[in-house]
């Protein structure tokens, strides 16, 4: 679920054109590490979850495969594979493990995270 954040907290972290298509990258807000994904389908749509992958203990979920099981837009983490969806950072295989997801827009060609 989102986090309930006044619209004052919007940072820009990068232009869209510098994460590839169907990627993500890790940007740092506020302490914490987020990783930024460019889904490319039918439109061009951004997402951003937490980086830490709580299953594996390390911060990778920027570097994992960006996909869909059904009608969920995931990652699979690149350590043990668990899915997590990048609407609501839940980890699929085990929501214990869900992670917090932020929102993310662009604007002007650049993206925007609200943490």
């Amino acid at each position: 679920m989102h986090r309930d954040i006044e619209l004052t907290n919007w940072t820009a972290v990068c232009s869209l054109d510098e994460i590839v298509p169907n990627t993500g990258v890790c940007a740092l807000l506020k302490g914490e590490q987020v990783a930024v994904f460019h889904v490319s389908d039918a439109e061009e749509r951004v997402f951003a979850i937490g980086n830490y992958d709580p299953n594996s203990g390390v911060s990778v979920l920027s570097r994992g495969l960006v996909g869909s099981l059904g009608e969920r837009i995931v990652v699979a983490s690149p350590i043990y594979k668990q899915h997590f969806d990048l609407f609501t950072g839940e980890c699929l295989e085990a929501p214990e493990h869900s992670v917090p997801s932020y929102r993310a827009r662009v604007e002007d060609g650049k993206v925007w995270v609200c943490a």
